[in-house]
């Protein structure tokens, strides 16, 4: 299993259009991108590949990188930085599964495969499949989980990636804060890989309106509602036993000083597992 970091930033990106922050300009000095999420799963076995959400981004970041174009997508939440780059099957995929969950959201009515489906009825490329949460399905070779998580006030899931030959484990928390309810930190446990949403820094949390949440040994884990704290997102990559942990959907009001640490991703980083 192959996996490709497309897409390591949150709802703008790093750098961030119009932005002049000391983060902004050290990621365009350093030539350093994390563009809006989305992760490629070449499976090297029978030659496929998956896409786990579709970034705006999504055309420049098959330009950048040498991957290919996917077999199967996966969709865990109907948020744009996650979805809109589905657009891009117009022309580009000749039929492309979407893989998405089928709880109805009780905020909108409507299930994450019903929103795909709404969405891009217009394109015959799009092919939606949806799959109840725990309940494993098959996509490009590969054995997908999609699981709930914390990412109020809409559903939002993890999601489970593993070789059913060799045993390889991909683990990505999705959007959420810290409270990941007990069944699906189960399902996540153990991956070789663990992909966890970070935003920013525990100590930022003084700025949000709501502040922080999940507090540990004096540190919060959640920041305002909806993301995990760096603090967060690496106490889960501990209490799931990950092998690695990389915090992905960071965001450019990271003080210059921290934005680059080591355990923070950035676009391009590959993996085999």
């Amino acid at each position: 299993m192959e996996v490709t970091l497309l897409g390591t930033g949150d709802t703008t990106g790093t750098p961030t259009p119009g932005c002049d922050c000391d983060t902004c300009q050290a990621a365009r000095e350093g030539g350093v991108e994390r563009s809006r999420f989305s992760v490629h799963v070449h499976n090297e076995r029978t030659g496929e590949s998956l896409l786990v959400d579709a970034s705006p981004d999504l055309r420049q970041q098959f330009l950048d990188h040498d991957v290919d174009l996917p077999n199967e997508v996966c969709i865990t939440h109907i948020h744009f930085d996650h979805l809109d780059g589905l657009g891009n099957a117009y022309r580009l995929f000749p039929e492309v599964p979407a893989h998405a969950a089928a709880e109805t959201d009780p905020e909108t009515g409507e299930s994450v495969a019903g929103t795909v489906r709404r969405r891009y009825d217009y394109l015959d490329a799009v092919v939606v499949e949806p799959h109840a949460p725990f309940e494993s399905f098959e996509a490009c070779g590969l054995e997908l989980t999609l699981v709930p998580v914390d990412h109020p006030p809409l559903v939002c899931y993890g999601l489970v990636v593993e070789d059913p030959e060799t045993g390889a484990k991909l683990s990505l928390s999705g959007d959420t804060g810290y409270d990941i309810p007990e069944p699906s930190r189960d399902a996540l446990r153990d991956p070789d890989l663990l992909l966890a949403d970070g935003i920013v820094p525990a100590h930022l949390c003084e700025y949000h309106p709501l502040g922080g949440a999940d507090e540990v040994d004096g540190e919060f884990m959640t920041f305002g509602t909806k993301h995990m704290t760096f603090e967060g997102a690496r106490r889960l990559g501990r209490d799931l036993d990950a092998d690695r942990t990389r915090i992905v959907h960071v965001s450019h009001f990271v003080p210059a000083d921290e934005a680059f640490e080591d355990s923070l991703a950035v676009d391009g980083e590959q993996y085999v597992l």
